[in-house]
């Protein structure tokens, strides 16, 4: 088979496309023909080496196809499923060993690529408005990146809750995109103060959650952005790690609270993954919920991928075809 395999850390460049061994099966697996694969900003951090994988590596931790063997103790799935999956490192390839637990079935009416553009950003945005801070009617929350994969889905998640959303994005063009999927407010961080805006946006109250993909260019910001006792869920990191703070700040901004949250602890069962992905699928297959699916490109453009991922020229969501 073909696959994406990296020998070192670094820059896109890594990534090289090239013959591989087809993965056997351990128990509990099963074999999938990846018909599409999700490009995610995690894969990122593990090209690089800030999450790094045992080299040489395949990264990927999500994507969908076909069910074409399994393993032993298999129950959960059977040859000819067509299934999904995240949170597992090796999508970048023709076929991947999966976890059988970890395979969700593709309801009617949804093809391969939409599957894999749902899960991974998909139950991101499910846990952080239903468990990470569980957004009700009438609270107002901050979205940064608001045009982005995570973002554009967390707009419409919050929305359909009925809270308020006020979105941060670099170009009227990501504007229009944050307005289109239900944001009640705008704000241009690359001309606007985006602190000075959600106080004034807010009667300077502050928000009651801010959910931060970006890390250390807006994580102060961002705190000052709160409400008393408001809490910041950091679920990502994209312009770098967010240096070490004073805890006592939190006090002193209003008994703030700080997370850092991951998929792997809010569907680290099968029983939480269903759920998870279940109600994501199905907003998408009902229409309650629009994938936005920008760019797709051949599995031996990976590189070519991430460098428009990483160089912030895309909104929504970037696919590999093996």
């Amino acid at each position: 088979m073909k696959a994406i395999v990296m020998s070192r850390f670094g820059k896109p460049e890594v990534l090289t496309y090239m013959d591989a061994e087809k993965p056997s099966l351990k128990p509990g697996e099963a074999l999938v023909k990846l018909e599409a694969v999700g490009v995610n900003y995690i894969d990122v951090y593990h090209r690089t080496g800030l999450y790094p994988l045992q080299l040489p590596a395949t990264p990927g931790m999500e994507a969908a196809g076909t069910v074409e063997m399994v393993g032993s103790d298999v129950t959960e799935v059977k040859v000819g499923d067509r299934v999904a999956y995240a949170m597992t490192p090796g999508a970048y390839a023709e076929y991947a060993a999966v976890p059988a637990w970890r395979l969700v079935a593709i309801p009617a009416g949804l093809d391969s690529r939409e599957a894999a553009a749902a899960m991974l950003q998909g139950m991101t945005a499910h846990y952080l408005i239903t468990s990470t801070f569980a957004l009700k009617a009438g609270d107002t929350a901050l979205v940064h990146a608001a045009a982005g994969g995570v973002g554009l889905l967390l707009v419409q998640a919050a929305k359909r809750i009925g809270a308020r959303v006020i979105g941060t994005v670099s170009t009227e063009a990501k504007a229009r995109l944050a307005r289109e999927a239900g944001a009640d407010e705008v704000i241009l961080y690359t001309h606007q103060d985006f602190e000075q805006e959600a106080r004034r946006i807010t009667a300077g109250r502050g928000v009651e959650v801010v959910y931060d993909s970006v890390g250390k260019d807006t994580f102060l910001k961002s705190l000052n952005s709160l409400a008393p006792r408001g809490m910041l869920a950091l679920y990502g990191q994209s312009s770098g790690v967010v240096p070490p703070f004073d805890l006592s700040l939190l006090g002193q901004k209003g008994s703030l609270f700080v997370t850092r949250p991951s998929l792997a602890q809010y569907a680290a069962t099968r029983e939480e993954l269903m759920w998870r992905a279940g109600e994501v699928l199905e907003w998408i297959r009902s229409g309650e919920m629009k994938l936005r699916i920008e760019k797709t490109f051949p599995l031996a453009e990976a590189a070519e991928a991430h460098s428009q991922l990483e160089g912030r020229k895309t909104t929504g969501k970037l696919l590999l075809i093996p």
